[in-house]
């Protein structure tokens, strides 16, 4: 537990965990503590919470959010998908048969100081999705995509000499070290601010030239979940559509990924803030308000706007040998190349 009592008032997310923890059924929630990380006099932790299979042979589904702690609601959409699915063990029987053959994870809140700040960044003024190790070999927008000059500037990658942060570490460790053994993977990393329309990220955000590995895996996701819920809004691209960056921590992670043969999709859910704006000006009048919907019935409606997205990539992880076969056929990757590298 965060070891300030008077952050117990001010940190309503963490609490949230905290008690989802305390008040979880052992049988079925497990959690760790990946590291601590200081803010002032307090030491706050980073939460990873599992349902389900302890298998090696399971797959795997990860919810991640908090990378970036202006954006609050992707922890908050996490969080509701989380306590409907712990409420659900109470007399879901197909749900509590699912988690016998598939491993849930959920690291709701990355950066935590940077929440309780109110910062992109981390107590360091990092970037942690500028942190990792890699880098584009093409051109990225000037700051944006990612810089060394000072962590005074949005986007800082930290120096060259540096480790990762222990936030972007802790990620990374997990990751590696419980996701990547499973045979096949998910992610769904969610964050907002980006454009009007709900957005699905996929690597690289380091290069328009060069389609990952498993592209055809990724487009028959897309398709499936598009057959599936034809009446969704959501637009199904890779980041690199939209600009470069260095240090992203999901490219570095897929091609941490490629030395083994499992499969692992990392996706990044870009939920479109400028809708929030333009239905409520007067939000911006707070620095929260750019990533975060204020009025209380439009909040409602963005955590109950993601719950079909997350429980069917839940059900795609659990099922992927039913569908990933498909991807074998080779008009699947013309019909990707054509659609976002023509």
């Amino acid at each position: 537990m965060h070891d300030n009592p008077l952050l117990k008032q001010s940190f309503p997310e963490l609490d949230q965990i905290e008690a989802i923890i305390q008040s979880g059924d052992a049988l079925h929630l497990r959690s760790q503590v990946l590291c601590h990380v200081s803010s002032g006099d307090s030491s706050l932790p980073i939460y990873a919470l599992t349902l389900g299979s302890g298998s090696q042979d399971a797959p795997c589904m990860t919810y991640v959010a908090g990378v970036h702690g202006l954006e609050r609601i992707g922890t908050q959409v996490v969080i509701a998908f989380l306590e409907g699915l712990l409420e659900r063990l109470k007399w879901d029987r197909v749900l509590i048969d699912m988690l016998h053959r598939v491993r849930i994870h959920v690291l709701p809140l990355v950066n935590p100081v940077g929440m309780l700040n109110y910062t992109r960044a981390n107590g360091q003024g990092v970037d942690l999705m500028r942190n990792a190790p890699v880098d584009s070999h093409e051109k990225t927008i000037w700051l944006a995509g990612g810089h060394r000059i000072s962590s005074f500037l949005p986007w800082y990658r930290g120096r060259v000499s540096e480790a990762m942060q222990p936030e972007s570490q802790a990620l990374c460790d997990f990751i590696v070290q419980e996701v990547l053994p499973a045979p096949f993977s998910l992610v769904l990393d969610c964050h907002s601010g980006f454009g009007y329309r709900n957005q699905i990220w996929f690597p690289y955000a380091r290069s328009r030239l060069e389609p990952i590995k498993h592209l055809k895996e990724v487009c028959c996701l897309r398709d499936l979940f598009m057959q599936t819920y034809p009446h969704q809004d959501y637009l199904f691209e890779p980041q690199s559509q939209h600009y470069l960056v260095h240090g992203d921590l999901w490219d570095f992670l897929y091609l941490r990924s490629l030395a083994g043969n499992n499969i692992f999709l990392p996706l990044t859910l870009e939920m479109g803030s400028w809708r929030w704006i333009r239905k409520n000006p007067l939000q911006l009048r707070q620095l929260l308000g750019l990533y975060h919907p204020i009025k209380p019935h439009r909040l409602n409606r963005v955590l109950r706007s993601h719950l079909i997205l997350m429980e069917f990539l839940l059900h795609a992880s659990l099922s992927y040998e039913s569908w990933l076969d498909k991807s074998d056929a080779p008009e699947l990757e013309r019909q990707a190349l054509a659609l976002w590298y023509s």
